[in-house]
């Protein structure tokens, strides 16, 4: 059965559909990781876009749950060069292309996804209709696909109630905006009780249960369709209780502190993302999934100092409080997937929670 990838900017891509018949409207966006395919489909960032993966061949070692970064792939679409039948791998525990039909979620193979990516580096990121139906007048089409917008994505990836991992003897307090499993897993790693609070948690309930610090997860979506969370925000911001923000959370503190965000025009998403600490001048790769960044020239000094900026375009990519213990970063120290050079952060986060936990003078520095 053909496939059609139809862009925004009336561009048609045919290949082969696999999986429930049905049209999906949604977002398109490129990632160019070379493998960690099942940690990309199943990261909640993703919710509402359809991803396609620049390399080639896609699934050849299928798909374990310890691999997922959810309990399901949260991609509403997937296109690829070639979507491997079988999976050659010991721990694969099922066929990714069994998967992602089980979940409902439609595969485009035999696409040029270069091309494709080509397209949205040139024109940024589009909105695309993926369909099984021969489009017969696409510029009919165009109109519905130009409007699409993805509005409360972080609604849709949050969990509904409170959710403790691990028994460890540091209490963190992880706020979900989609957060993926390998942040949870990181932190119970490294002993400690994770309660994990749904996205609009007023912050009074979240400072009851007395946590030692205070993590904001990444999530999807424009950081601005979080305005309600950012009055909670500020109030944590204000406890002096150690935070770290990763990725979406990094956003939000930025909006929370008064500072501004823009869309970026296809966004950074891969494994292989230079960064650069400004302290020490050391590049780091890392993994990254975002379509916004914080707007460098709306930092207010006087309150944040830009920590990491992206080695690529420059954009920024970490802030540091100067009068509180609160730190962000724009990639992902957790990897899941891509390289894990930047998880030392989740230690020195943890070293400045045992430092304040322990009643030790507070004093604001790099984590």
């Amino acid at each position: 059965m053909k496939g059609y990838v139809i862009l925004e900017n009336g561009k048609i891509f045919e290949g082969v559909f696999h999986g429930e018949e049905k049209e999906v409207l949604c977002e398109l966006v490129f990632t160019t990781g070379m493998t960690g395919y099942a940690e990309s489909v199943s990261d909640p960032s993703y919710e509402g876009q359809a991803l396609v993966l620049t390399y080639p061949m896609i699934g050849n070692y299928g798909i374990n749950r310890e691999d997922t970064e959810s309990d399901r792939p949260w991609i509403s679409a997937l296109i690829v060069r070639e979507l491997s039948p079988y999976a050659s791998n010991y721990r694969s525990e099922e066929n990714f292309s069994d998967y992602l039909a089980r979940h409902g979620v439609p595969v485009i193979s035999g696409i040029d996804t270069r091309a494709i990516t080509r397209q949205l580096r040139t024109h940024g990121t589009m909105n695309a209709l993926i369909t099984s139906a021969k489009p017969g007048a696409p510029e009919s089409r165009l109109g519905e696909i130009k409007n699409h917008r993805l509005k409360n994505s972080v609604l849709r990836v949050s969990r509904q109630r409170k959710e403790v991992y691990g028994q460890g003897s540091r209490h963190i307090a992880l706020m979900d905006f989609g957060a993926k499993d390998n942040i949870i897993r990181s932190l119970v790693h490294r002993d400690c009780t994770v309660t994990v609070w749904p996205w609009d948690t007023p912050a009074g309930t979240i400072l009851d249960s007395e946590p030692d610090g205070i993590m904001l997860s990444n999530g999807p979506g424009n950081p601005k369709d979080c305005a309600p969370a950012l009055p909670h925000i500020r109030e944590l911001m204000e406890s002096l209780i150690p935070v770290l923000s990763i990725c979406l959370g990094h956003q939000l503190v930025a909006l929370a502190a008064g500072f501004e965000t823009e869309r970026l025009p296809f966004g950074h998403r891969g494994a292989n993302h230079p960064v650069k600490d400004l302290d020490t001048g050391r590049i780091y790769l890392s993994s990254q999934n975002h379509g916004y960044c914080v707007v460098e020239d709306s930092v207010d000094q006087a309150m944040a100092e830009i920590s990491h900026i992206n080695v690529n375009d420059g954009t920024v990519e970490g802030l540091r409080f100067t009068t509180l213990p609160v730190s962000t970063v724009q990639f992902h120290p957790e990897a899941s997937p891509g390289p894990r050079e930047t998880a030392y952060l989740f230690d020195d986060f943890l070293s400045l929670v045992d430092r304040c936990k322990s009643g030790a003078a507070l004093q604001v520095e790099a984590v």
